[in-house]
């Protein structure tokens, strides 16, 4: 039973303690020049790491600045469907193993040099051997041009996620003339819509492009100019939102979502992460309870998701007990229903798995969501299990996760398309399977759906499904609202398969 009353939630990004920066003044979407509007302002919540696609490139919360410069070998549309862009087709061998794209003559580089069949290939090795956190995505692959408008891509072995892949931070090309330069973490050269303006910009903070004028796709570019502010501290984007100082903004803070329509701003949202509990030690090697499917399912019992979702995030989202999202062939709205809120049963469960006065669950916390790890420890206790917490710093929290350290953690992470999710979660070298934990039966599956018909792969992913979710791998508690606004001048189809908009899905309002 909750003994707390809702309150604001704090988002990830201000709880990092970044600092963010306000725009300039009251932005327009007036015309420019050949019918475009001059400028677009957005707020983004991250700043990149580094231009350097060997070293910081990233998605998510930063793919804005990327796909500004940048263009990706595929792309997708705002129905999350993959579409032609740098590559104008692509197909496989009948083993699938190797991945063959033709490439589109008429792209050049800011530097005027041509985008071509080796800088593709320089690109994608560049890629796979830095130090991206997608990098270990293109592992094993091997690259080759066959001709200047030819790429292979070889493989070991099917990989169903490569088309994605190469829609995202993965499927960046960068100018070869760059790979050596010493200011390219600063400097970008690519073959994007946008030119970075360097000397008007301010690293961290403030970020001004204006249009290529040698794009391909000139009618694809809508704007003649393009700021992003950063802003990590969700009362400086709400006070910006206000003030009339952006078109587009991430609102990091679901709790100000009423403040934000009330400016007279339409938010846009999906739903790409899930919080809830990451059972890791399923093996019990460190928390012998966890071993006991029982216990496992005790746990996901414990929890009155509709009550979390609405302390948390005063009701943006959905309540869930899949990791998989609702987007992909695995997911099943019965699934959700498996474990109901209910005390008493989990109190049994754990009586018949050999725990009538319950444990002690050793777990990680930090200050920044301490609410949130509160409530987790309180509905624990109503089943009898006694949750000891330490803080390992913030910046240690995932580190220690994947040392693996703890048992168990609560965590916050993205549901990825199917094969990503499974080498990301579920497959016995996945990032965040830090035990390393294998099941023979997740095997199986996880074989027919790299190796098997589509068919046989669409069945295989919906009995994973619901096999980790009858096994209590994990218990999510809801999938959390991503929410962009935008002003009264700007439309936006806002992509349901990404954090942040694509600036190909911004225009101007008449």
């Amino acid at each position: 039973m909750f003994r707390w009353k809702a309150t604001a939630a704090v988002a990830v990004v201000a709880a990092l303690a970044l600092t963010g920066c306000a725009g300039g003044g009251e932005t327009t979407n007036s015309s420019g020049e050949g019918g475009k509007a001059d400028r677009l302002t957005l707020i983004s919540i991250a700043a990149p790491t580094s231009y350097d696609i060997g070293a910081g490139a990233e998605w998510g919360n930063r793919s804005e600045f990327f796909e500004a410069v940048f263009d990706t070998l595929l792309r997708k549309d705002s129905s999350g469907e993959i579409q032609p862009n740098l590559a104008t087709e692509w197909s496989y061998n009948d083993d699938k193993t190797v991945l063959t794209l033709t490439l589109r003559d008429d792209a050049t580089f800011t530097d005027g040099t041509a985008v071509d069949a080796d800088a593709v290939v320089g690109s994608l090795e560049r890629f796979r051997d830095g130090t991206s956190p997608q990098a270990a995505t293109l592992a094993g692959k091997e690259f080759a041009a066959v001709d200047a408008t030819t790429v292979t891509i070889t493989q070991d072995a099917p990989d169903p996620s490569l088309e994605n892949l190469l829609s995202i931070a993965p499927g960046l090309v960068q100018a070869p003339s760059s790979f050596d330069d010493e200011n390219s973490a600063t400097t970008p050269v690519g073959s994007g819509p946008y030119i970075l303006d360097s000397a008007s910009s301010v690293t961290g903070t403030t970020y001004n492009y204006t249009a290529n004028p040698d794009y391909w796709n000139k009618d694809a570019v809508t704007y003649e100019n393009l700021t992003i502010n950063v802003m990590e501290d969700t009362t400086a984007i709400l006070n910006a939102v206000k003030a009339g100082e952006a078109n587009g903004a991430k609102i990091a803070d679901n709790n100000t979502i009423s403040e934000v329509e009330g400016a007279g701003w339409t938010i846009e949202s999906n739903e790409l992460d899930f919080q809830g509990l990451l059972l890791l030690d399923r093996a019990g090697t460190m928390a012998p309870e966890l071993a006991d499917v029982k216990v496992r399912q005790a746990i996901n019992m414990a929890f009155d998701r509709e009550a979390l979702l609405q302390s948390l995030q005063s009701g943006y989202g959905t309540v869930t007990e899949q990791v998989f999202p609702a987007t992909s062939e695995a997911y099943d709205e019965a699934l959700d229903s498996t474990y109901p809120y209910d005390p008493d049963a989990a109190k049994a469960l754990l009586a018949e798995a050999g725990y009538p006065n319950g444990f002690t669950l050793n777990m990680m916390s930090t200050p920044a969501f301490q609410q949130t790890f509160d409530l987790v420890a309180q509905q624990l206790a109503d089943i009898g299990i006694t949750v000891k917490y330490t803080d390992p710093g913030t910046g240690n929290f995932i580190t220690d996760m994947l040392a693996p350290k703890y048992p168990a953690t609560w965590m916050a992470l993205e549901q990825n398309p199917d094969w990503q999710l499974i080498n990301f979660m579920i497959a016995p070298n996945a990032t965040f399977n830090p035990f390393k934990y294998q099941d023979d039966t997740v095997d199986g599956y996880i074989s027919t759906i790299q190796n098997g018909s589509e068919d046989e792969a669409t069945t295989a992913v919906k009995e994973l499904n619901k096999y980790i979710v009858d096994q209590a791998w994990f218990a999510p508690f809801f999938r959390v609202q991503g929410t962009f606004a935008t002003d009264a001048n700007t439309n936006l189809e806002f992509w349901p398969t990404n954090a942040y908009p694509s600036i190909f899905d911004f225009s101007p309002k008449n």
